[in-house]
């Protein structure tokens, strides 16, 4: 977990260099979706998991 937590801070200028470096606004628009998304997606996922799993408990 400590490993993912430094790899995502390690991952950050990158972005941030990418940023810089974009031809125009589309593209640092892309790069924040791609950025954000996967970690967005898993909060959905775990929040599913985490209702179907409390409403299951509730009907036994």
């Amino acid at each position: 977990m400590f490993n993912k937590m430094l790899l995502l801070f390690l991952q950050q200028p990158d972005i941030e260099k990418k940023m810089e470096e974009a031809p125009n606004s589309a593209y640092e628009t892309g790069v924040l979706i791609g950025t954000y998304l996967p970690f967005v997606v898993l909060v959905i996922i775990a929040y599913a998991i985490y209702y179907y799993s409390k409403r299951r408990r509730e009907t036994k």
